[in-house]
This record gives C-alpha cells, sequence and structure tokens, in this order.
C-alpha cells in the first residue's frame, strides 16, 4: 500500500483540517456548508447541454478499473440523532455521499468524479481524527450532520429523496461508484482538501483569495461550461430596510448613511470574479461576508441601485474552489474521464489506490 499518511497537519499551516469538517483559514473555520458549496433544495437541476464546450485537461493518469467487492475499513459515522456510532463500509459511505452531493441525473464520468473527491474527503478526515480525536465524536470519523461534515444518505434516506427514481438513480450512482473505488486524491503522499462546488463564475478560485492560505492544487482553472448552467445568473433585490437589517445583523455596529447607494461598493475583484473586499457601510468586508450576510449564491457579484433598493446579481453557485460540479458534467459529456476531470479541476494532485 502507498503510504501517505506522514502528517494531517503539514499541508498549509492555515489549513489544518479537510474540507466537510469545520475548516480554519487565517483563523476562520469554513462548515461543510461553505466548502462543499451544495444545495440539497436543487437535487436534480437540469444538467448541462451537450454542445458546451470542454475545457482543457491534463494527461490522462493510468489508473486501471477496480472490481466492485473492493471492501475497505469501515467508517465510524456518529449519528447524531440516536448517539449511535455507526460502522459503514466505504462502499456504501461513498455511493450515499454522491446521492447527497450531486444530481443522479448527471453524466458517469462526472458521478465517478464525485466519487473520488467523496473517498478522498473521508480518508483524510478518518486521518484528522486519529491525530487530533474530536471530542464530540466520540470516536467516530465524522458525523452525519451535514451542516459540519459531507453529506451523506443510508440507503433508507436514498429511497426517500430520490422517490419513484430511486432504483434507477441509486443503481446507476452505485455502478460509477463501483467503478472508481478505492481510488482518492492525494499531494505530497496525503489525501487532498477536495473541496467542490455547484458551478463557478467560469473560472475556478483559488483558495487563497476563496479562505487566505495558498494550496498548490486549489488554483484558478478554466471552466467556461459553466457560464450555460442553469441559474448561473441570479438577480436578488433588496429594499432598503430588508438591506439595512442583514448588513446591520451580519456586521454588529456598522455605520450606514441614508444613501442606499453607499451601503455596498465593491473594491477589488479577483480574475475569477470573486469579490476580495468590499465596503458595507463603513466596514471593509470579502465578498463571502456579503455572501453569507446577505444569503448569495456565490461571492461574484456585482452590485447596481435602482431607486430604493439594490440589486445584486451573482455568477456562478458556490465558493468557485476546486471542481466545479456543472464543469465535470460538462466535460464528461464532452467525452472526458473522470480522470481527466480531477486533473484539470485539482492539477498536481495524484491519483492513488487508498488499499
Amino acid at each position: 500500500m502507498k503510504q501517505y499518511i506522514s502528517s494531517i497537519l503539514i499541508l498549509s499551516a492555515a489549513i489544518a483540517v479537510i474540507p466537510a469538517i469545520p475548516v480554519y483559514v487565517s483563523g476562520k473555520a469554513y462548515n461543510q456548508a461553505e466548502i462543499s458549496d451544495t444545495d440539497k433544495k436543487e437535487k436534480e437541476l437540469p444538467a448541462i447541454q451537450e454542445n458546451t464546450e470542454p475545457a482543457e485537461t491534463a494527461p490522462t493518469a493510468n489508473v486501471d478499473k477496480v472490481s466492485a467487492d473492493y471492501s475497505g475499513t469501515p467508517y465510524k459515522v456518529l449519528d447524531v440523532s440516536s448517539g449511535e456510532i455507526l460502522e459503514v463500509s466505504e462502499r456504501d459511505y461513498v455511493i450515499g455521499a454522491v446521492c447527497a452531493e450531486m444530481p443522479a441525473s448527471f453524466s458517469e464520468e462526472a458521478l465517478k468524479a464525485q466519487a473520488v473527491a467523496a473517498h478522498t474527503y473521508a480518508q483524510r478526515q478518518r486521518l484528522r481524527e486519529k491525530e487530533n480525536p474530536t471530542a464530540e465524536l466520540g470516536g467516530a470519523d465524522f458525523s452525519n450532520d451535514t451542516s459540519k461534515y459531507q453529506g451523506y444518505f443510508t440507503q433508507e434516506q436514498a429511497k426517500q429523496y430520490f422517490g419513484e427514481h430511486f432504483d434507477e438513480s441509486y443503481s446507476k450512482i452505485s455502478a460509477a461508484a463501483d467503478e472508481v473505488l478505492p481510488y482518492i486524491l492525494t499531494y505530497n503522499d496525503e489525501p487532498i482538501i477536495s473541496a467542490f462546488h455547484s458551478m463557478s463564475s467560469g473560472k475556478t478560485e483559488s483558495a487563497e483569495n476563496a479562505w487566505g492560505a495558498a494550496v498548490d492544487y486549489l488554483v484558478p482553472v478554466d471552466s467556461s461550461s459553466d457560464t450555460s448552467a442553469p441559474k448561473y445568473l441570479e438577480e436578488t433585490r433588496y429594499n432598503s430596510d430588508v438591506l439595512r437589517n442583514k448588513l446591520e445583523t451580519a456586521f454588529p455596529g456598522i455605520t450606514l448613511g441614508e444613501d442606499i447607494s453607499s451601503w455596498i461598493t465593491v473594491k477589488e475583484v479577483s480574475e475569477s470574479g470573486t469579490v476580495l473586499s468590499a465596503l458595507a457601510g463603513d466596514r471593509t468586508v470579502t465578498g463571502n461576508d456579503l455572501r453569507l450576510a446577505l444569503a448569495l449564491r456565490s461571492p461574484c457579484f456585482d452590485v447596481r441601485y435602482e431607486g430604493s433598493e439594490a440589486v445584486i446579481t451573482t455568477k456562478g453557485y458556490g465558493h468557485g474552489v476546486g471542481m466545479s460540479q456543472y464543469g465535470a458534467n460538462a466535460m464528461a459529456q464532452n467525452g472526458k474521464t473522470w480522470q481527466e476531470i480531477l486533473e484539470h479541476y485539482y492539477p498536481g494532485a495524484e491519483i492513488i489506490s487508498a488499499c
């Protein structure tokens, strides 16, 4: 077995944990909802149109097909409702994670890429818990609290989630997961921070711009097909009363003038479109600060004012770091393999067998 357990904390002094647990970057904690950026309420968004142009990819890794009978060490999952620690096979966990995190309508190669990202997350989290146990987990690797950890459905939950489409959806996702077990992504012999999001602004964002700390494989790459994804542009309107309440709640002590047009001013934007700095009244804030404060779909946004209303138009959905799920689907529809997808969105990472 390839050795990749050196030290889970040396990847970055600022990034000490993986995407689906609270991730500390420059002293600020980010939870699973912020890092993985998928929304269960939009579980079956339409697939990207087939004529979407593919992104450029790196050379394909030499990865052999794995038989479906792979069975690694079970994960320990704390059921927060009962307090019981459940043992879940790696295969069942990966299938359940893909069910929770990517629409089953997506192409098989995209589902495989998501399965590897989900498996990588779980491996990294398990290693972290061995080195620095989290007291509230009581010996588990993670819990089924999706506000803190990667989404995961049991088969029964998947049945409720997919309804009459369960058999077709679960079979499709299971087949995709079986194709890629037991592969994970590593960098410097450690499981990577396998961040992903729904769709970018057209170019993914760096971890440094999003969270304040550079990560070698979480850098901007082309994802121009995202601009054709459903709901790529979303417009949200706020009247002065609503906007004032949201800003004052998010930023206690903020000073807002009488003129609404001075309440939010974008100052600096990255090449990927992320708002790096803005003025909210008398406060200097980040685009992600405003994204959370105003429940925006993305930190890539423009602001204009129409009378007593602020109109904010977002591009994409999510933080924009790592793999774009819609971008992955577009690449798959254009004939790219799961290896090519992962190599594109996590440049420099290596695909290895975890067994």
